[in-house]
């Protein structure tokens, strides 16, 4: 099992120095956040917002192939490999999505991930089941690109879009080539939307199951609404904190033999972000060994 950071996690840091603090903890590799970049810091921003607000490990979207050689370059030199590239476009931005791929394809970057649009049934445009034959016509204009550049497409399970679960992921897949198109599995993303048992999620995308991001978080009661029905709300926890049972998680992705990336994407605010990619690793490795028990 090869372990990874995503970029969206060391906001403070640039990409030559993210590179270097990936090295020093020990992780194997990288995966890039792929977004716009502000010309320069908002003026105010909540703490806990940071990784979106003002992001400097970021590779920019609309320079992505010139900024994905520079990270490759840096990579390169510190002897980590470049996991994926995770931008936040729809299948629909086509320019933005066709760049990513052959950015990268030019560094040999095996993964970009794409799709993850925000999804509200009561608000859509279309019923759901429409949604997913179109979205899955779009993610097929890819494939000749994706070919040409031995690149794969990812959709994330994610709370709010289309493919909150397992399930879902695979009835917008089903039928396209596992070799160019996967599944990011979110265990943390799932707590508030989406749950299904591990690894009954794994044996649903079989060979769809293609990078795994770990977080974590819970679910707090935050006060009543007028008719005095409790509310909830999903709150970012560290990894060994949340409602995601990650050793379960590694205990399913062990019996399905799963040898592929774990890629860290902690967005908890209760230590540095140092201390946190110390303590991830580690813990990740402990998970690991404990899996195979």
């Amino acid at each position: 099992m090869k372990f990874s950071v995503y970029s969206v996690g060391m906001p403070e840091f640039d990409i030559k120095e993210s590179v270097a603090i990936a090295k020093k903890y020990g992780y194997d590799g990288i995966e890039w956040r792929v977004a716009p970049i502000p010309e320069k810091e908002p003026e105010s921003y909540p703490f806990e917002r940071r990784y979106w607000a003002w992001n400097k490990s970021t590779l920019d979207e609309k320079n992505i192939i010139e900024d994905a050689q520079k990270a490759k370059a840096y990579c390169d030199e510190a002897g980590l490999e470049i996991y994926g590239l995770a931008t936040a476009l729809g299948v629909y931005q086509t320019e933005l999505v066709t760049d990513a791929i052959i950015a990268a394809g030019k560094i040999g970057c095996p993964i970009i991930r794409a799709g993850l649009v925000s999804y509200d049934p009561y608000k859509a445009e279309k019923p759901y089941n429409e949604l997913v034959k179109d979205t899955k016509a779009k993610l097929l204009e890819y494939l000749p690109l994706l070919k040409e550049n031995n690149v794969k497409i990812v959709l994330e399970t994610h709370h709010g879009t289309m493919i909150a679960s397992a399930s879902a992921a695979y009835r917008v897949l089903e039928g396209l080539d596992p070799t160019y198109y996967g599944v990011i599995f979110d265990p943390g993303n799932m707590v508030g939307e989406g749950y299904e048992d591990y690894r009954k999620g794994f044996d649903i995308l079989g060979p769809y199951l293609a990078h795994v991001h770990i977080k974590n978080s819970a679910l707090e009661y935050a006060g009543e609404d007028e008719l005095g029905s409790a509310i909830y709300r999903s709150v970012q926890k560290p990894l060994n904190k949340g409602a995601a049972d990650l050793k379960k998680l590694f205990v399913a992705l062990n019996s399905v033999g799963y040898e592929g990336v774990v890629s860290t994407e902690d967005f908890s605010n209760d230590v540095s972000t140092e201390e946190k990619l110390a303590f991830n690793i580690e813990y990740l490795k402990k998970l690991y060994e404990a899996a195979k028990k």
